[in-house]
């Protein structure tokens, strides 16, 4: 981990894996969406609704595993003071925050004809919401501190107390039975068909990539204005 601590030599591989990360994870998002929207049956109880879970199913995962991103920098950050820890954290807040947006408002639209409603605060939704504020939260506290290391202490431990949402979001559907259904897809098993399962696996690499992308593309620019600013305050002062 500490061989990439140097920003130069960071960028220098970040540059390339942007671009490969970002136009693979779009290709497979597109063979995804044609598979789960054209080639696959619709359900036999939801019928074609059933097709928004191509979307709502990874990004869901995703702005679970940002959160977790921001989690893992600030841990990194506080034990070992990596350089880059914080600028990691920063970058996973904006795409994380986008996609728990999106599960947001695929979820609502997914529940209104399945639930006949647009929202139920139903644990898992209403733990979902918490973790879209947390976002928010975050990315004012990291914005606020700016370059001050007590201020990126303050945003790093906000990071890994925020995480104790994590396992309430994923454990939701199982201590409060409302209107959100259970585990789909297990680790070993899935209450889904094949037949309309497949695409799901191809849409949460897609979706990865790019976030993953996203993510490379924002540290590469919070780099760039640290690098800026540091100039402007040595041509200041010189």
């Amino acid at each position: 981990m500490h061989r990439f601590a140097n920003p130069a030599r960071f960028v220098r591989l970040a540059r390339p894996l942007t671009a490969w990360f970002g136009w693979i994870g779009i290709v497979l998002v597109a063979i995804a969406l044609v598979g789960g929207l054209v080639l696959t049956p619709p359900d036999y109880l939801q019928g074609d609704t059933v097709r928004i879970m191509y979307i709502h199913i990874p990004v869901a995962w995703l702005g679970m595993a940002g959160w977790g991103g921001i989690a893992a920098a600030s841990f990194a950050q506080l034990v070992w003071r990596h350089p880059l820890a914080h600028v990691a954290a920063r970058a996973c807040a904006v795409p994380g925050a986008v996609y728990a947006a999106i599960c947001l408002i695929t979820g609502s639209i997914w529940g209104r004809p399945t639930w006949g409603t647009w929202w139920e605060w139903d644990g898992r939704l209403t733990s979902m919401l918490i973790l879209f504020f947390l976002y928010l939260a975050y990315i004012a506290l990291a914005q606020a501190a700016g370059r001050e290391e007590g201020g990126q202490r303050i945003a790093a431990i906000f990071g890994l107390v925020g995480s104790i949402n994590l396992p309430i979001i994923h454990f939701s559907v199982l201590w409060w039975r409302t209107l959100h259904q259970g585990e789909s897809i297990g680790l070993t098993s899935s209450t889904i068909d094949n037949r309309i399962l497949w695409p799901i696996p191809i849409s949460v690499v897609g979706f990865s990539l790019i976030f993953l992308s996203v993510v490379l593309m924002r540290m590469r620019t919070l780099l760039a204005d640290a690098k800026v600013e540091a100039r402007l305050r040595r041509m200041a002062s010189a």
